[in-house]
């Protein structure tokens, strides 16, 4: 089958298109960011957080220090574990590979994956970023797009990492509801670099900790922002949008990351005969967790609470935070936590019954001040 009227897709981000085709609108001149307090209103009085963008946070000296130490001592960390995923991804889907990240926080980890292909495999492997948005589902229209190029058996899903797993929920519905109208069947196996929720077969890791890019917003994510899915500004015709931040091109590190895992590769080998032993087990030990966080702390809606530590991040970036928890106080995963959440006065405690390194707890209307 062959979709009609399916747009051709605009050059966007900062990324090389040989790194990535965003199948993204340009919205850059028709949406203003709100502040996170404006936008926490909004979405707890039934508003939705892909009609909105969150101000951009610029972090301070110290935090990007963080970053820049982060970037050198987990390189190679982050390098083995994007080999291990890419070689899992190329042994279930072949040359056939087409790589299709989850804007934004997939688009860097699609990127690596890809670029790890070409280096072992000598192969140019197409790789797509579109959006998908829970409570809407995926970009219809982009999916459209990549199967107007390419063979549905190819086509991976990939993202940064797992927090509860809800994304999973998102992916395996919008999926199914397309192969109802369509007739057209696509994987909704989700492949990540980390999965410390435990709840996905194909991951590079399942340790909870400091993927670089998690630290930062567009600045490591292409300049892209989140992507938006609002009627005035998306047609049905129209992949959902996202702005480009051009006026920050001298502050972007996207490229400078990429370039520090890739050139990594070359020493990293992955024996192939202990791709065999690895887990592919489906605990979903992450929601189970966030449960019982739930209960603990008497919190009305699931969606307030953001496991690990790279939700724990966006939380502390983009959300209004009441407080953070945190497994150890001297994991070395957690220094840039540490670091946002006293910029933000936001209270830190001490809980030790998860596996994560840490789990960020939204404000609530409801909850109001009960420190």
């Amino acid at each position: 089958m062959r979709f009609q009227h399916i747009k051709e897709p605009e050059k966007l981000g900062s990324y090389s298109e040989e790194d990535v085709v965003f199948l993204l609108k340009d919205i850059s001149n028709h949406i203003n960011e709100q502040d996170n307090e404006q936008r926490e209103k909004i979405i707890q009085n039934g508003g939705h957080y892909s009609e909105m963008l969150p101000i951009e946070y610029f972090p301070n000296e110290e935090y990007m220090d963080i970053f820049y130490k982060t970037l050198q001592d987990s390189k190679e960390k982050v390098a083995r574990a994007v080999a291990q995923v890419g070689e899992l991804i190329f042994k279930e889907k072949g040359e056939e590979t087409v790589i299709v990240s989850l804007a934004r926080a997939g688009t860097p980890i699609g990127i690596l994956i890809k670029r790890y292909l070409k280096f072992k495999y000598k192969m140019n492997i197409p790789h797509y970023s579109i959006s998908i948005i829970r409570g809407k589902g995926i970009d219809v229209n982009a999916v459209k797009y990549i199967l107007n190029h390419h063979n549905e058996e190819g086509i991976q899903f990939v993202d940064g990492w797992t927090g509860k797993g809800a994304i999973n929920g998102v992916l395996k519905e919008a999926l199914d509801e397309f192969q109802k109208k369509y007739g057209i069947k696509i994987s909704d196996k989700l492949a990540v670099l980390a999965d410390p929720a435990y709840c996905v077969e194909l991951y590079g890791t399942r340790e909870d900790f400091l993927i670089p890019s998690a630290c930062l917003n567009s600045t490591v994510s292409g300049l892209i922002s989140r992507t938006v899915l609002r009627a005035d500004l998306i047609s049905d015709n129209d992949f959902h949008g996202a702005k480009f931040y051009r006026e920050w091109l001298e502050r972007d590190l996207s490229n400078l990351f990429i370039d520090a895992i890739s050139k990594i590769f070359p020493s990293i080998h992955i024996e192939m005969s202990k791709l065999c032993t690895i887990d592919k087990n489906v605990y979903n030990q992450g929601i189970k967790e966030v449960k019982e966080i739930k209960d603990k702390y008497n919190i009305g809606d699931i969606n307030l609470i953001k496991p690990g530590v790279g939700e724990t991040t966006r939380v502390l970036l983009r959300r209004v935070p009441w407080k953070i928890l945190i497994n150890d106080v001297d994991n070395p995963n957690l220094k840039h936590i540490l670091i946002l959440a006293k910029d933000k006065q936001v209270p830190v405690e001490i809980y030790k019954n998860m596996t994560y390194s840490c789990c960020g707890l939204i404000k609530s209307k409801i909850r109001g001040n009960m420190d």
